[in-house]
This record gives structure tokens, C-alpha cells and sequence, in this order.
């Protein structure tokens, strides 16, 4: 039979010693959790907020670009599809053109010219017959010179449209992916304010106003002693100044939100100017400036070393600017970021 004997206890001494090891090793994990995990703080989230707006920017930068050239793109693929329909055309009627005139050579010139002469019972008529025969003949050569030189237009306007569509079609793709980071990095930044306690989000708050202060230079800024801007750049600062407060929505040129390129597009656009789409076009366009010390209001200052904002000198060493998401059209110190140029427009 079986034996039914009662299972072997383990001593009090082996339970304290097993029951100590579990608590220090729960001990160790929630350490090297803690480790691996640290709880966000408001310094920390605030630099990556701050990268993370940045890194919006340069993708918004990058939409804006692909956006033009894909209007651009579309516009003459447009155009050119219109003109091969117009060739096409024209290549039909002289096709039909040039028919006929082979048709009516044939129907004439089938016979020797000597023998229709002396078959002939109206000579006159004849010779006035073979001299329309000779006249259609130097029709139709000038219709095939005319028909082989459109056709070669005609293929070249295809294949022009051929690679303008696919320029286009590549130039949408990078449209959409550019739109896909600056969501993926707004997204991103929202995580991590959603990250901190109600306190910590004040704190943040409070932080990034204090930030915004020292941008500016002081906690109120005199903008009453501007030196004068002149002819177009005059409107051109007007206009934006008009503007603190609007909201920056990144993709927008007015006329009540913005994203940093798109407040100077549309604040020289009131003066008669047309600015390029994007902060990086904007870097190249018009003159140089030697330095801040130089600038006058309406000058285009470009930040950054991939030139991803930029703002519009206003005088005293300050810029009217639309900054990044959750924020608005506002001054600051010119020097508040990295300089890259300075542009006379």
C-alpha cells in the first residue's frame, strides 16, 4: 500500500530566509524599474517639448515645400495635357488634310501625262488638270513636312507630361509623409504634457513664460519707438505686427493663422511682393546682410542651420515672428535663437 505520510515542512529559519530573499528582490526590481523608467519632470519634458517643436517645424517646412512644387507640378501637368489634346488635334486635320490630297493625286495622276494629252478630247482642260495634279502633289509634300513635324511635337509634349506626372506623383508622397511627421511629433509632444500632474503642467506653464519674458527682453515691450521701415517694407511690418495674438497653425499663410513662413508670405503679399512658400527659400531670396547690427526693419532673419524659422526684423534688436503650435504671432529678441542670415527683400 501507499504510504500516506504528511509532507515535510520547512523550518522557520528556511521561511524567514525565503521571505527576506523575495523582499529584496522585489526591492531590486522596483529599483531598476525605477531605473529604466524614471517619472518625467518638468525640465526634462520641457527640452523635449522644445525639440519636439522644433523638429514640427522642420517637417511643416518640408510640407510647405512639397506643397508648392506639387501645385506647381500640377498646374503644368495641366497646361501640358491641354497642349497634347491641342496638338493631337491639329495632328488629325492634317492627317485628313494630307488624305485627301493623296487621293485626288491618285485619281488624276494614274495615267501618263502624254497620253491623257492626246486622249484627250479638251486639251485645255487637261493641261489645266495636270497643272492642279502638280500643285497637289507640292501640297502634300508641305502637309507631310507639316505632319512629321507635329507628330515629333506631339511626342514631345507627351513625354514631358509623362515626367512631370511622375515628378508629381513622387512629390505627393513626400508631401504626405511630411504631413505624417509634423502630426507624428505633435502627437508626441502632446504625450508628453499628458505625462505630468496638473501642478507640473502649470509649472511648465509658468516656465515657458518665464522663457517667453526673457526672449523678449523684458516683461513689457516698448514697441512704440520703432525706427520707420520704408516703401514696401513698411506695409510689410505693419501687416505683421498687425497680426500678434493670431494663432500658428502650421501649413497656414493668413489671413488669421500662420506658420513662420507663411506670416512673411503673407505680410509682404499686402505690399505687392511675393515671397517663396518656405523658411529655407526665403534664406536665399534677395540680398544679404552682413549682421544684426545691419538690419533694417522688414530684413528676413532665418534661424537655424537647416534655416526651419524665421522671423521679420522690426528694429531694436527685435522680430515679429509666428513661433510653433500652441502658440502666436509675437516679438521677440532677434538674437533669442541661432542667426543663419539675414535677407533684404
Amino acid at each position: 500500500m501507499a504510504s500516506h505520510r504528511r509532507p515535510k515542512q520547512p523550518s522557520r529559519a528556511r521561511v524567514s530566509v525565503l521571505t527576506a530573499a523575495a523582499a529584496t528582490a522585489v526591492a531590486l526590481s522596483a529599483q531598476v524599474a525605477a531605473h529604466a523608467a524614471p517619472q518625467p519632470n518638468t525640465t526634462d519634458v520641457k527640452a523635449q517639448i522644445d525639440q519636439l517643436q522644433q523638429e514640427q517645424e522642420q517637417a511643416a517646412e518640408k510640407y510647405n515645400g512639397a506643397k508648392e512644387r506639387a501645385d506647381q507640378l500640377r498646374k503644368q501637368a495641366d497646361q501640358l495635357q491641354d497642349q497634347v489634346a491641342r496638338s493631337q488635334e491639329q495632328m488629325t486635320q492634317l492627317q485628313g488634310g494630307l488624305a485627301e490630297v493623296a487621293g485626288e493625286q491618285y485619281r488624276t495622276g494614274g495615267i501618263d501625262p502624254s497620253v491623257q494629252l492626246m486622249l484627250s478630247s479638251d486639251p485645255s482642260g487637261y493641261l489645266e488638270k495636270a497643272s492642279t495634279v502638280q500643285q497637289a502633289s507640292t501640297t502634300q509634300a508641305e502637309a507631310l513636312k507639316g505632319l512629321l513635324e507635329q507628330q515629333r511635337r506631339l511626342d514631345q509634349e507627351k513625354a514631358e507630361a509623362a515626367a512631370v506626372l511622375a515628378s508629381l506623383d513622387s512629390t505627393t508622397k513626400d508631401l504626405n509623409q511630411a504631413k505624417s511627421d509634423v502630426n507624428t511629433k505633435l502627437k508626441a509632444a502632446q504625450d508628453l504634457l499628458n505625462s505630468l500632474s496638473a501642478a507640473e503642467r502649470n509649472a511648465l506653464k509658468a516656465q515657458q513664460a518665464q522663457d517667453d519674458r526673457a526672449s523678449r527682453g523684458s516683461d513689457r515691450v516698448d514697441l512704440s519707438n520703432l525706427p520707420p521701415a520704408s516703401g514696401y517694407a513698411a506695409v510689410a511690418v505693419s501687416k505683421a505686427m498687425s497680426k500678434q495674438g493670431s494663432p500658428y497653425v502650421w501649413g497656414a499663410t493668413g489671413s488669421t493663422t500662420f506658420d513662420c513662413s507663411g506670416l512673411m508670405v503673407w505680410a509682404y503679399g499686402q505690399a505687392g511682393v511675393s515671397l517663396p512658400r518656405t523658411s529655407q527659400e526665403q534664406g536665399h531670396y534677395g540680398t544679404a546682410v552682413p549682421g544684426l547690427a545691419a538690419a533694417q526693419p522688414g530684413d528676413l532673419v532665418i534661424y537655424g542651420g537647416d534655416m526651419h524659422h524665421v522671423g521679420m526684423y522690426i528694429g531694436n534688436g527685435m522680430v515679429v515672428h509666428a513661433p510653433h503650435t500652441g502658440d502666436v504671432v509675437k516679438v521677440m529678441k532677434a538674437d533669442a535663437m541661432p542667426i543663419n542670415t539675414i535677407r533684404r527683400v
